[in-house]
């Protein structure tokens, strides 16, 4: 039966992180949210892999629940239409500083592992060459392809995922220290990588536009840093709810992995090229015109994702290949309740209709995916309306640009944004 996975994200220990991303909270979390298997995150930091062996127990292959005696530590009301038995993958994010080609790459990897055992050995190596202990997301000295030679040698069903792979500063293909293809990053390793995570500034019809990367699965996650931004973006599987079976479907029966939940990628803090100190925010083409340089001040422009894929793709945008899975671009509820109440996403007023709405109706993921809109009717016209509109891809867009997130409306938008239509598959 088909499950959607939240691979990446980010616990209590990580710099700029919730102190609410604690193993409780989380489980209790991905319920309202209607995430079935979520990642443990920071592995590698101590503290943090001690409450991973103190709160967890093993279900299946690789597989992790809460243990009961934690559940009541989040005190957070989860109505029984959203409930469900959380499932935890061994899953960390890494970022290495190094260089290499004479620049250096700042890349961020996703670690996932098959078990407990294997971690704690993974912890032990890093651990002789950086600093585990400073934050829970570890920053390392150390080449992309040494580190997953190293991680193979521990053990072979330990996976890589390049994360959040077009990200300008912190990524595989980034425009400011990354790569011009897998091969370039891990060489004779390469073929070790079966996945890449699109990001929250990338969605697949982007991703699809480099036949080069056609034999990679594309896969999306969070890396969420509060508990509200838990499934921003997410994986639907159709395997079993074991270790195996996920890597499996990863490296080989792609067929399993049924696709992804994604932001409309304008909404990404690096989808355009800008600078936001100037509140500068350019397409591709403004950008070379000005010879990537602000015509203000002359600052280098910060190349965002949108011109990086344009440089290296080898097809149109609207190129579909055969083996592309299918995707839904999602705006968070919260987010749309603020649009229609016109108060912050974070008010007392959203807050509040939010827990109304998934008492009434499902979890989040069901309200914004799956329920049928006459049946979000019967609570909310208005609402009905908006999510009719979301699904279908009608939407106005202010994009993001150098840090700085983009606004996605569905009601209209002012002279700020733009109407855009995105094909729904």
């Amino acid at each position: 039966m088909p499950f959607i996975a939240d691979l990446h994200i980010h616990s209590k220990y990580s710099r700029a992180c919730s102190k609410n991303l604690d193993l409780p909270h989380i489980d209790a979390w991905c319920q309202i949210k209607g995430i079935d298997l979520v990642a443990t995150a920071d592995f590698t930091y101590p503290a943090w892999f001690k409450e991973l062996n103190e709160q967890l127990e093993e279900v299946d292959i690789g597989v992790y629940k809460l243990k009961d005696e934690f559940r009541s530590i989040a005190q957070v009301f989860i109505p029984e239409s959203c409930k469900r038995d959380v499932r935890f993958i061994l899953s960390t994010e890494i970022s290495l500083i190094y260089k290499k080609g004479d620049k250096c790459r700042k890349i961020h990897l996703v670690i996932l592992a098959p078990n407990l055992e294997v971690v704690a050995k993974i912890n032990r190596e890093l651990d002789k060459r950086g600093n585990i202990r400073s934050d829970g997301r570890p920053i390392l000295g150390m080449d992309s392809k040494i580190l997953l030679e190293l991680l193979l040698s521990i053990s072979p069903d330990i996976q890589v995922i390049p994360a959040h792979v077009w990200t300008p500063h912190f990524s595989i293909f980034g425009s400011k220290s990354g790569f011009d293809s897998v091969e370039e990053c891990f060489e004779e390793l390469s073929d070790h990588i079966c996945a890449l995570e699109t990001g929250l500034s990338s969605d697949p019809p982007m991703n699809w536009q480099l036949s080069r990367n056609d034999k990679y699965v594309l896969v999306s996650s969070s890396d969420a840093h509060s508990l509200v931004k838990l499934g921003r973006e997410a994986t639907v599987f159709d395997t079993d709810k074991n270790y195996p079976s996920i890597l499996k479907a990863l490296r080989h029966e792609h067929e399993k992995v049924l696709g992804t939940i994604e932001f409309f990628p304008e909404e990404g803090k690096y989808h355009a090229d800008g600078l936001r100190n100037e509140n500068l925010c350019l397409d591709p083409e403004q950008t070379k015109k000005y010879n990537m340089k602000s015509p203000k001040t002359g600052k280098a422009i910060t190349v965002g994702v949108l011109h990086r894929v344009s440089d290296l793709a080898d097809r149109k945008l609207g190129a579909r290949p055969k083996a592309a899975k299918d995707y839904w671009s999602i705006i968070p509820l919260t987010e749309v309740l603020s649009e229609i109440v016109g108060v912050g996403p974070s008010s007392k007023t959203v807050q509040r209709k939010y827990f109304e709405l998934i008492e009434a109706l499902g979890s989040e993921f069901y309200i914004l995916k799956d329920a049928p809109i006459e049946d979000i009717e019967k609570v909310d016209e208005v609402l009905a309306e908006a999510i009719g509109k979301m699904r279908k891809g009608e939407v106005f867009v202010k994009p993001g640009y150098d840090g700085e997130f983009g606004v996605i409306k569905v009601f209209g938008g002012d002279e700020n944004f733009s109407k855009n239509q995105l094909k729904m598959f």
